[in-house]
């Protein structure tokens, strides 16, 4: 994996200009640092234009409101500024370590029922001697056992979709998917975001009527640490592969993810439906070779055992990276979503779909929800989903009976219809004669950018026209952009005040 480019469509809605992230061989323990973990490599692409200046941004958020971490590849950082970085950083580091807050949770657990107290403010369990800090904040009292075991509803869900979204799995899917890891004979479960499955996982443990499971929660999310030890949670960002506590998280990761003792592993993981797809699919790759070297020498040609939950229309970027995964036709219902709920039909139905490199056929989905058995396709399909026998397959993505265009020579959504100016289906008042996918470099029509031929794939070539770059700016400095500080912004802008106050005197 030396190099992996994102489609431009996944940071930007124009068509001509967009944001490739450049991912190194290795992990990214040489980028910069910002709170979220070691930034990202970014390039800035124009259309018709090759390569960009490359920049380094925060890998969780894309929303420079969340975080405003920014620098330029190139760019020599001063001692005093990366100081003052370091000290940015911790300071937006969680109140109390992952211990402490064990700590405070045993004691919080001992205290009578009426001294239970959650600031949902803070989000926040109280102790006695925090309740002065917290009079005039919004207080939850008589936090009972079963609100602890259910964190996922006590904390209010984050709903940033570009960073960390808690679309919270429904009930409903959580158990089709404990009853088919049981099914499978999986006695770890490692949930790399999915908090809900978890605590399910937890609360069933408890029942004692099935087969124990244990799992290790992965999520940015540290409000978790309140309620699990630090051998169930660690806080984690799933975009770069970043363990926040360190060598100590790594190794509980580590030690779940070993199959001394028999247990089997499979992954579960629940990415922000904004999220960068390449990145992603970077850190599940290094789960995955961590768990074949922890792997006995008999099993390491072995893949771990993964699922990945994503809406079905990044099935061909999926693909892309993990050429073994196929995609299911269960639904994925959320509680918090509202949209992505059971019992909604047509284009209306949750489009969000499990990704699996396990072999279709065995993942028995419900039939009192709607799915069939396809004997032809030997997988388990929606019975929306029907087979063509021209495609031989069943060749429905959204739920919705696809129909047979013999001018594409493929099946298509219901709601198109060929276009013989386009020579391509699509909806009746679609834009004709606009090229909508092609590359943006030789506006070849047979592949994107990230595969033109044409196209600058190393290093040292970027590097060079960096270079070049700078050769001109001494000639031509005030043709180039240059970043501006907070002070030249704050002089600018006193500046601009002036002109205007003047102007109006003039008047």
């Amino acid at each position: 994996m030396c190099w992996m480019i994102m489609d431009t469509a996944d940071m930007s809605g124009s068509e001509s200009t967009g944001i490739e992230v450049i991912l190194k061989e290795g992990e990214f323990g040489n980028n910069p640092f910002c709170p979220h973990g070691p930034t990202m490599l970014f390039v800035k692409m124009s259309k018709g234009e090759q390569q960009g200046r490359a920049f380094y941004a925060c890998s969780a958020c894309r929303d420079r409101k969340d975080c405003n971490f920014f620098q330029w590849e190139d760019e020599k950082i001063s001692k005093d500024r990366l100081l003052a970085r370091e000290e940015e950083n911790k300071a937006k580091q969680p109140p109390f370590t992952h211990s402490d807050y064990c700590s405070r949770y045993l004691q919080f657990i001992s205290l009578p029922l009426e001294q239970k107290r959650f600031c949902q403010d803070c989000q926040l369990l109280l102790l006695p001697e925090d309740w002065a800090k917290h009079t005039t904040h919004n207080i939850l009292p008589d936090i009972t056992t079963s609100q602890l075991r259910r964190p996922s509803q006590l904390l209010c869900p984050l709903e940033n979709k570009k960073t960390n979204a808690q679309y919270l799995f429904a009930d409903r899917s959580c158990h089709f998917l404990l009853n088919l890891f049981a099914a499978l004979g999986f006695r770890k479960v490692l949930c790399v975001g999915t908090p809900r499955l978890h605590e399910l996982i937890k609360i069933r443990n408890m029942c004692g009527d099935n087969q124990i499971i244990k799992s290790l929660l992965l999520d940015i999310d540290f409000r978790y640490s309140q309620f699990y030890t630090e051998d169930e949670f660690c806080h984690y960002n799933m975009f770069n592969h970043h363990f926040f506590n360190g060598k100590a998280a790594e190794d509980v990761f580590n030690s779940f993810l070993s199959e001394g003792d028999g247990a089997k592993v499979v992954m579960v993981a629940d990415p922000p439906f904004g999220g960068l797809v390449k990145p992603l699919a970077y850190s599940f790759a290094l789960i995955s070779s961590k768990w074949k070297t922890l792997q006995p020498p008999d099993k390491r040609s072995q893949e771990m055992p993964m699922f990945w939950i994503f809406p079905y229309f990044f099935e061909s970027r999926i693909l892309e990276c993990f050429p073994t995964f196929s995609m299911l036709d269960y639904q994925v219902d959320y509680d918090n979503h509202p949209l992505y709920k059971h019992g909604k039909t047509g284009r209306r139905q949750s489009p969000v779909r499990m990704f699996t490199n396990l072999c279709p056929k065995l993942m028995a989905l419900p039939a009192e929800e709607g799915y069939r058995f396809c004997s032809l396709c030997q997988r388990y399909v929606s019975s929306e989903n029907k087979h063509c026998l021209t495609c031989n397959a069943c060749t429905s993505k959204d739920g919705r009976s696809w129909k047979h265009c013999s001018l594409c020579n493929k099946c298509v959504k219901p709601s198109w219809v060929h276009c013989t100016i386009c020579n391509q289906c699509a909806l009746k008042d679609h834009p004709c004669g606009k090229l909508t996918v092609g590359c943006f470099i030789c506006k070849g029509a047979d592949h994107k950018r990230r595969a033109c031929p044409k196209a600058f794939s190393s290093k040292d070539t970027r590097l060079g026209k960096q270079a070049a770059g700078k050769k001109a700016k001494v000639g031509a400095e005030k043709d180039v952009p240059c970043k501006q500080t907070a002070g030249e912004k704050r002089a600018a802008g006193i500046r601009l005040k002036k002109r205007r106050k003047k102007k109006r005197k003039i008047a």
